[in-house]
């Protein structure tokens, strides 16, 4: 596993929190949303285990609707949990962007 992907596994939670916060998505949209942000290295079938474990922690709620492309699709949204969630996952996400950017560019000085 490359250190990108270790370092994604800690964020991905966040990141998806921060999409559905705006609008509701399916699975596959959800997939699309990442890679077209720069997450080329999410695949879709790793998406379906983490909207899995991430609706049984309650950040995250699904509902199938009707698709005009289909059979129907089930769309997810965030929870009030999963909100603060988020909040919280920002504050430290910019607490250690500062951190970790201090140090490279100053060496801990």
């Amino acid at each position: 596993m490359s250190d990108k992907t270790q370092m994604l596994k800690g964020i991905l939670d966040g990141c998806i929190l921060s999409i559905m916060s705006k609008n509701e998505v399916y699975g596959y949209e959800l997939s699309e949303k990442l890679k077209n942000s720069g997450f080329f290295e999410i695949s879709e079938g790793s998406i379906y285990p983490l909207l899995s474990r991430m609706q049984k922690e309650g950040f995250i709620e699904g509902t199938f609707k009707d698709s005009p492309d289909g059979p129907k699709r089930k769309y997810y949204h965030v929870t009030e949990k999963g909100l603060q969630t988020l909040e919280s996952f920002k504050k430290s996400w910019n607490e250690l962007q500062t951190n970790v950017n201090n140090i490279l560019t100053k060496g801990g000085d």
